[in-house]
């Protein structure tokens, strides 16, 4: 017995072997075999979360349940993944189908961005892939509680194309509600960008920090004020005081006790993004509220000088903390805000969290990221405006909703 599980070492090594030695894919148990399950089978790919996830409504009136699935080939040839499912774990009813094209643009190898991932949901040998998940329900209760995942696909682990299916990593769905806040930012009107769970924004930022992989600004989100007229500039794109966020107040968005206050880096010029900068200064000047047990809101990239309050200091909802402004990693004005899981902003996690009123007045047709966002021949962002405002109530702003938070009713 030791001397094949040696030979299957060597095999995973990727050491050519006769093809009778290496174990068909999705091979399982012979029906009654002593001490092992019916169900127990060999598979070329292993599979982990990075997440406890936890549902969340959101301003299109779903509940969306977001986090990743990374998968590892194990063989010694390619991987090719046909399917990827989310089902129930208890009816296997299918809650997600990822297949094709649509598999291809929600996958790539961990170690490049979706804009450099080979055109098929392909995974080298000993490689890793992840794979971005966002599952939808019209109620809660339409997010199962529990799910399990399951992969189609051929692996190429003896130079022979294999049909394999594996139902991997059972996951239970945390029955947690998320925090429901009050506004970060002051009254108006504000584009939501970079938020849950579009491609290329914060929602899939893969970063490998101490060691472990994780997503720390999953759900964040980049505020931008706008006016009248969707202008989030007006005058010269190179002076900070024409971007209407610049201070800009930032608000308390609930209770709690402060237990990061750090201040003294200079906001970056604008329009063009800044040159890399240590990690200890990603986010710029900012704030750590502790809400509750492992619930922190961070504000990031604020004004120097403006911040408010100080450590052990206990704030109440709609008490103002200091002024946005563009220190940190930040092109042009804005308040990153979220959601952590520790007193960091590196390692967390990022978790959803809701707001508990605001009003859907229109969606950004066309992505202007941060660092190009002067670059533009003007400061207004296209906007379909929505054919009548909607409020939402607990939910979460969408990626590049424009929405607008009333004063205290």
């Amino acid at each position: 017995m030791l001397g094949w599980l040696r030979r299957g070492v060597v095999v995973l090594a990727g050491t050519l072997i006769a093809a009778s030695v290496w174990p068909a894919a999705g091979a399982t148990a012979p029906s009654g075999a002593p001490g092992i399950s019916p169900e127990t089978q060999f598979t070329p790919v292993t599979a982990a979360v990075l997440t406890e996830p936890v549902p969340v409504k959101a301003s299109d009136g779903k509940y969306h349940l977001a986090y990743e699935l990374l998968l590892t080939n194990a063989s010694p040839g390619e991987v090719d993944v046909d399917t990827v499912e989310v089902r129930d774990a208890s009816s296997q009813h299918v809650v997600l189908s990822l297949a094709g094209a649509d598999l291809a643009a929600h996958m790539n190898p961990i170690g490049m961005s979706r804009d450099g991932a080979p055109a098929e949901p392909r995974i080298a040998s000993s490689s890793t892939s992840i794979v971005w998940l966002d599952v939808t329900a019209p109620t809660r209760d339409g997010i199962p509680g529990r799910v399990d995942h399951r992969v189609v696909g051929t692996s190429t682990a003896d130079g022979q194309p294999r049909p394999f299916e594996s139902v991997v990593v059972p996951l239970r769905i945390s029955r947690h509600s998320p925090v429901v806040l009050g506004p970060p930012v002051a009254p108006g009107t504000w584009l939501a960008s970079e938020g849950c769970c579009a491609n290329l924004t914060h929602h899939r930022v893969l970063a490998p920090i101490n060691g472990a992989l994780g997503v720390p600004q999953r759900f964040a989100i980049d505020f931008f004020r706008l006016d009248d007229q969707n202008r989030t500039w007006i005058g010269d794109p190179t002076n900070l005081r024409s971007y209407l966020s610049y201070e800009q107040p930032t608000i308390a968005a609930a209770d709690g006790t402060i237990v990061v206050a750090f201040d003294g880096l200079t906001d970056q010029p604008p329009p063009g993004p800044p040159q890399p900068l240590p990690i200890a200064e990603t986010v710029g000047n900012h704030v750590i509220v502790q809400v509750s047990s492992g619930v922190y809101l961070l504000y990031a990239h604020m004004k120097p000088g403006t911040i408010e309050v100080h450590v052990g200091q206990r704030v109440r909802r709609g008490q103002p903390i200091g002024r946005i402004g563009s220190s940190g990693f930040s092109s042009t004005p804005h308040l990153h805000f979220q959601v952590l899981t520790t007193p960091t902003f590196f390692p967390t996690d990022s978790t959803p969290f809701v707001f508990d009123r605001f009003d859907v007045v229109g969606y950004e047709t066309e992505r202007i990221w941060d660092d190009n966002l002067g670059l533009q021949p003007n400061g207004t962002i296209p906007v379909a405006p929505a054919a009548q405002p909607t409020r939402r109530q607990r939910a979460m702003p969408l990626d590049r909703d424009v929405i607008v938070f009333s004063a205290a009713e």
